[in-house]
């Protein structure tokens, strides 16, 4: 197979505040979730390093992370390897998302302060707005903040640190790229408002868990057609 080279891994990487192995580790991650780096490909350390204006080493302690991930696999004499993706791998990190996010969703009913809904339907006909302008940027942006301030309000720590875990593995820079994404967050959305607006803790777990397993989904079909998964594994 041909050594991995993420497409868009010409120009280096943006700053944030996180360790620059950790940003390494997740430009790569979201490259194979989203089937521009697939099974079999070698992952090589001096390439990638010069495509992202980066040394080896934030590269090498990438990898391992992802080595300890199971995302690839170190050959003796050969390198990292990406590892075989299949759908049961995508379904099971979705269907725990859409527990956890489904249940952050039924206490935020609860909690979200009082006019709150109203602000996010707010922010909701802007990300209609951007979706219809094909504006997948705006639309990712208003989206994060729409899940952020449902998951806020929830207050629930060490479940949302779980849930942020799993989102590691939902590629979001490629969410202009994944067929219907933009759709469903201007879709979806509108069921998950109007359970919170009601303060009905058991229809917003369901729409909000419905909404994870759809984009799941998505995904899924995605990386079918880019011919990224191997049920064999």
């Amino acid at each position: 197979m041909d050594d991995a080279a993420p497409g868009d891994a010409r120009r280096p990487l943006a700053r944030d505040d996180r360790q620059l192995s950790e940003r390494v580790a997740g430009h790569l991650r979201e490259a194979i979730m989203a089937g521009e780096v697939q099974a079999g490909e070698f992952v090589r350390t001096e390439h990638l390093a010069e495509q992202l204006g980066v040394s080896a080493t934030p590269v090498r302690e990438a990898l391992m992370i992802l080595h300890s991930e199971g995302a690839v696999r170190w050959e003796p004499r050969r390198g990292f390897r990406v590892a075989p993706l299949s759908r049961g791998d995508v379904a099971d990190l979705f269907s725990v998302q859409a527990f956890i996010a489904g249940e952050l969703a039924a206490r935020a009913a609860a909690a979200l302060p009082d006019g709150e809904v109203d602000r996010l339907r707010e922010v909701q006909r802007s990300l209609e707005v951007a979706a219809r302008a094909g504006d997948a940027a705006g639309v990712d942006r208003l989206n994060h903040e729409i899940h952020r301030t449902i998951n806020r309000a929830a207050d629930a720590r060490r479940m949302t640190t779980v849930l942020r875990t799993l989102v590691q593995y939902v590629p979001l820079g490629y969410f202009g790229q994944v067929r219907g994404w933009a759709d469903a967050s201007q879709h979806d959305h509108g069921a998950v408002l109007d359970a919170l607006e009601r303060r009905d803790a058991d229809a917003a777990r369901e729409a909000m868990a419905a909404h994870v397993r759809h984009i799941g989904g998505l995904l899924t079909e995605h990386l079918a057609a880019h011919g990224a998964l191997d049920d064999r594994v």
